[in-house]
């Protein structure tokens, strides 16, 4: 993950829906007649400030280029308190408990609607990806002793529609998350439908703290066309073979190929060795003997050979009101799964080396701007929702701790005496000092 990644990545990611957070306190605040000192995008230190507007709210740049804040008049803060009897008039803490609650509630409402109209945008649009279609699997994977066979596809995970690759494995990823089994509905390549069961014991084995997928772990993996040579590239050992275009790479040493992808696994583990390839040319079996050059920039086997490796493709389409329906949907079940994963950290039962920084969510956005637009707003889309999760997480100097605060006084009737709340905030604030510092030091790891 290199710095202009992560620069990238936060100025066109993380950065707009950290404005688009805080705006939502600011027009909410102003909406319900609170007056606004500042608006600062990072913490700490003010680097550059201008002020407009009748209030003459200063807009501020702050040294450290994490969160940002809305400043409001409030009593409860010395360098905060109201100055006048106006100010006084318009001081946070003297708005009945809703204005406040609305206030607070702002911020992470508008990230979750962010993510919804960015999901629903995608919707809209269409977004070709991989289609279900399986490929053929290792007899002793999970997936095929569950009964599931290569070239098959897959219609439905517990009575879900999936369509996509993506959506395919999101179900698989739920059912692990709520320990249940995964239930397939899959059309046969020669007609007709089965079900398949993937038990619970099974998906608990998942390691989310592991290198594989969790689709590679159960040995689910992309259908691709056989091994058909589309392109012989001269000088290299496949035309020197005597490898032609439209051959059929069936076997390498014995050993029976599915796809391209076997293909140059193979021939990458072996440079300068003899690989005996079995191959069909015009429906003739035929044997060639090929030696891959070594690759003097990563020391792998090359052949100079373009293999048919294009997966199915789907159009993933709705129309307006069925794609924010399935966005808001989509927003819902990632919210859920967040928070399990959070609960599972706290058990014990995922690593804490999961926890991410603004270094790696700056670095994802900058890749995925990289890899394309709807992949970009996509995971635009995940972060602000992210982002909504965890600022409602009942912390007390996070929103989700103010409106724990303000859901105790609608219930009790009265405020929460000062004294609590400001020993509160200090755990809060030791809190989440350790929780970014533990979020910083995953992220050099990662970045190192």
């Amino acid at each position: 993950m290199s710095f202009s990644h992560i620069l990238f990545g936060f100025l066109l990611g993380l950065g707009p829906l950290i404005i688009l957070h805080e705006l939502g306190h600011y027009f909410v605040a102003r909406w319900c007649g609170v007056k606004v000192r500042r608006f600062s995008i990072g913490m700490g230190r003010v680097v550059w400030s201008r002020r407009f507007g009748r209030d003459q709210t200063e807009w501020a740049l702050s040294i450290v280029p994490v969160g940002g804040y809305v400043m409001m008049v409030d009593s409860r803060v010395p360098a905060q308190a109201p100055v006048d009897a106006e100010e006084e008039r318009r001081e946070f803490t003297r708005q009945n408990v809703w204005k406040r609650i609305a206030i607070i509630a702002a911020g992470p409402i508008v990230n979750f609607a962010v993510a919804i109209l960015l999901m629903a945008a995608l919707f809209m649009v269409g977004k070709e990806e991989p289609g279900t279609r399986l490929r053929a699997m290792p007899s002793q994977s999970a997936v095929y002793v569950a009964g599931v066979r290569g070239g098959d596809a897959v219609g439905a995970v517990n009575g879900r529609p999936v369509q996509a690759w993506s959506e395919l494995r999101w179900e698989v990823v739920r059912a692990a998350l709520d320990k249940r089994d995964a239930e397939l509905v899959l059309h046969g390549q020669g007609g007709g439908s089965y079900r398949a069961v993937i038990p619970a014991a099974t998906l608990a084995r998942f390691d989310p703290d592991g290198q594989a997928d969790i689709m590679e772990q159960l040995g689910m993996q992309i259908w691709r066309p056989p091994a058909v040579a589309n392109k012989v590239l001269p000088d290299g050992a496949a035309a020197r073979a005597g490898l032609r275009q439209g051959d059929l790479v069936t076997a390498i040493d014995g050993k029976p190929v599915i796809d391209g992808v076997d293909v140059i696994m193979a021939v990458r583990k072996s440079p300068g060795r003899s690989l005996r390839f079995d191959v069909l040319r015009g429906g003739q079996p035929l044997q060639l003997v090929l030696v891959p050059e070594r690759d003097a920039k990563h020391g792998q086997g090359v052949i100079k050979l373009e293999l048919a490796q294009m997966p199915e493709l789907v159009t993933v389409k709705a129309g307006p009101l069925d794609a924010v329906a399935r966005g808001a949907a989509r927003a819902w079940d990632g919210s859920v799964t967040t928070l399990k994963m959070i609960g599972r950290m706290l058990t014990g039962e995922v690593s804490l080396t999961n926890v991410s920084g603004p270094l790696t969510i700056a670095g994802v956005a900058g890749q995925a701007a990289d890899a394309g637009f709807s992949t970009y707003i996509e995971i635009l889309a995940f972060i602000s929702l992210s982002l909504g999760v965890m600022n409602l997480l009942p912390i007390p100097v996070l929103d989700g701790g103010q409106l724990l605060y303000y859901s105790l006084e609608v219930l009790t009737g009265r405020p929460l005496p000062a004294r609590v709340g400001e020993i509160a905030q200090l755990a809060g604030f030791g809190l989440m000092l350790m929780l970014m510092a533990l979020a910083v030091f995953n992220d050099l790891v990662r970045l190192f």
